[in-house]
């Protein structure tokens, strides 16, 4: 068993990989509202859309991943979210 400190250290990079493809997706789905709507893809204007149903749930996992201290594991409450569909 590794320690947290391990832990951490050990999945950092493959973390922080899947981390970046999910900026780079939230990035592109902001500069194609911005051409859609005529506005400028800067972040702001474009998230504050809203977006479809995919994109709304893909927020919600980025908040149950966000929160320090989960009441449930967060993978069981991420595959239930996504089940939703």
């Amino acid at each position: 068993m590794l320690s947290a400190a391990q832990v951490a250290e050990t999945y950092f990079l493959e973390s922080r990989h899947m981390l970046l493809e999910i900026a780079a997706h939230f990035d592109r789905y902001d500069a194609a509202v911005a051409r859609e709507s005529g506005g400028i893809a800067n972040g702001r204007a474009a998230s504050g859309q809203g977006g479809n149903g995919s994109m709304a749930r893909l927020r919600e996992a980025i908040a149950i991943l966000a929160a320090t201290h989960a009441d449930r594991e967060r993978t069981e409450t991420l595959l239930e979210l996504f089940a939703k569909d």
